[in-house]
């Protein structure tokens, strides 16, 4: 069976650079949070607003766009994503001139804004490629969504690992700006290749009969759902790195790009998975094992219980998002790319506004208190001189990034960002204000407590980012709840069925699920066949 496009391995190949393009840059972004809380200074919570900001337009991006997608056509949306892709990776780049013209402050919404593009260029082709995909493989969609959704881990895996080789021995700008290359890639395929018709539009469906899906409880729940997902899976992401570096030094882009081999590898056998439990058996069995991850993950002490943890923690998070995707669109297909686009942006939204935040915040948090109790002198000296809240939380004066960084990097003005200070006085330029301001407060008030404080507050980092994970698990425990009750609903329902319309819009009810071994058409596999 074969209703999609006679060039839709083409198709999907541009849609998988999508998501590589958007995984690269985010790995690299994970990977130098720390360069820029150490040479702009910012906070845990800032760097996690910089992160969550970008999540945010990602979400809004998918929800406005997916209003259009079927009426506009996916080419000329596709087509303005690489725009803003490219446009991001400018303004980036800019941060470095910008605050040593302007300091902090100005750095902080440079940053914000190249975030935010990046993020809408996201939202753009994610507004696309899921419905688009659904379309072409109307016959599969749950297995070819999870196939589609390997980029992003493979996006991850290329830049976790031009991280590792890079981050901390070339200028942070040259491995955030590399997403430019994938994105030229897909950009190209897109300008050439003709796209279908959604499946929406063939059927003549109005965007309200498409809105009328909204008022399904069962889509509601899914949408609740789906805004955990975004929580747990992206809004982790945008830390893990940062948080398993501090945990174990050296070793948080190897354990990241382990994570998301797992993701990569597994996510292209979703389609034999899917036979045996059904998705909602995927799901209930990944929130199991994201809980179980996430917990251990901030437990353990020993290197190899760590391997451990992240092995579980990916294999849980693996199916999450894609099959979430799946089911909307095997269920809702009269919503075309409405419905699936809302799935999306809540869950980009839950991302940005609540797990990037609240994430940093627990981090602030557990690491403000653990160093207050146990050394109030030191976290005199480390803590940041702003306050920062989430949500009904009480507000915490985070440790201030850039002066936690002179310390850990040994102290005195050779190590003041990174020798920014010592390179001002040696090319006899300006110093910066903020330069000249950190290294005062270290001459005056740090450096004799050195030796005393490195150890209370390294611990104290740590100690905060294990509390953080610990507390996420809540989040995966409380969707395995969610999904169980999916599984009985449908069960009481004479099981799990998929929903197919014809050119009218008419719904057929179908058991109709194809093995993921079927054979299709040669040269239509997309990223699985190596076309390109």
């Amino acid at each position: 069976m074969s209703d999609g496009a006679s060039n839709r391995g083409k198709l999907m190949w541009a849609s998988f650079l999508t998501l590589i393009a958007a995984g690269m840059g985010f790995a690299v972004r994970g990977g130098v949070l720390g360069e820029w809380s150490e040479q702009f200074g910012f906070t845990q919570f800032e760097l996690g607003t910089i992160t969550g900001g970008g999540l945010l337009g990602f979400g809004i991006v998918i929800m406005l766009a997916s209003l259009i997608t079927d009426h506009v056509g996916y080419k000329p949306i596709l087509l303005t994503a690489c725009a803003l892709h490219l446009l991001s990776a400018l303004i980036t780049v800019a941060a470095t001139p910008i605050f040593n013209a302007a300091g902090k402050d100005t750095t902080y919404w440079c940053l914000y804004w190249g975030m935010f593009i990046f993020a809408v260029a996201n939202g753009l082709c994610e507004a696309v490629i899921n419905p688009l995909v659904a379309t072409i493989y109307r016959e599969k969609k749950t297995h070819y969504l999870n196939i589609l959704h390997a980029g992003w881990p493979g996006g991850l895996i290329v830049g976790g690992l031009l991280g590792a080789a890079l981050v901390g021995r070339v200028r942070w700008e040259i491995p955030i700006a590399l997403y430019v290359i994938p994105t030229l890639w897909y950009g190209f395929v897109v300008l050439k290749e003709p796209f279908p018709e959604s499946d929406a539009k063939k059927a003549g469906l109005s965007i309200g009969e498409m809105f009328a899906q909204f008022a399904s409880p069962l889509l509601l729940f899914l949408l609740l759902l789906h805004a955990c997902v975004g929580y747990v899976e992206l809004g982790t992401d945008s830390w893990i790195t940062n948080i398993t570096e501090s945990i174990l030094t050296g070793q948080g882009f190897f354990l990241f790009v382990y994570a998301s081999s797992i993701m990569f590898i597994l996510r292209f056998f979703a389609g034999p998975i899917v036979e045996k439990i059904n998705p909602l058996g995927l799901l209930c069995l990944s929130a199991m094992l994201g809980t179980a991850g996430l917990f251990l993950l901030g437990s353990v002490q020993s290197v190899a219980l760590v391997w451990i943890a992240v092995t579980i923690y990916g294999v849980g998070k693996t199916f999450l998002w894609p099959t979430m995707l799946g089911i909307v669109g095997e269920r809702f297909p009269r919503g075309g790319a409405i419905t699936m686009g809302a799935m999306g942006g809540i869950g980009m939204l839950s991302a940005g506004l609540l797990g990037g935040p609240g994430i940093g915040y627990k981090q602030d948090l557990n690491a403000s208190n653990h160093l207050k109790d146990g050394n109030p002198e030191t976290y005199a000296r480390y803590s940041s001189a702003e306050e920062n809240g989430f949500l009904v939380f009480p507000k915490v004066k985070g440790l201030d990034g850039q002066k936690v960084g002179v310390l850990l990097d040994g102290g005195g003005p050779a190590a003041t960002l990174n020798g920014d200070y010592a390179i001002f006085e040696r090319q006899g330029e300006q110093i910066p204000p903020s330069i000249v301001e950190l290294k005062s407060w270290w001459d005056s008030t740090a450096s004799e407590f050195q030796a005393t404080d490195m150890g209370p507050v390294e611990e104290a980092k740590i100690y905060g980012g294990r509390k953080a994970l610990q507390w996420t698990a809540a989040v995966p425990a409380s969707m395995f709840f969610g999904y169980l009750l999916l599984v009985l609903y449908f069960r009481s329902q004479g099981g799990y069925k998929t929903v197919e319309i014809d050119s009218e819009g008419h719904e057929h009810l179908t058991d109709h699920k194809p093995s993921a071994e079927e054979t299709i058409e040669d040269g239509e596999q997309g990223p699985s066949s190596g076309q390109a």
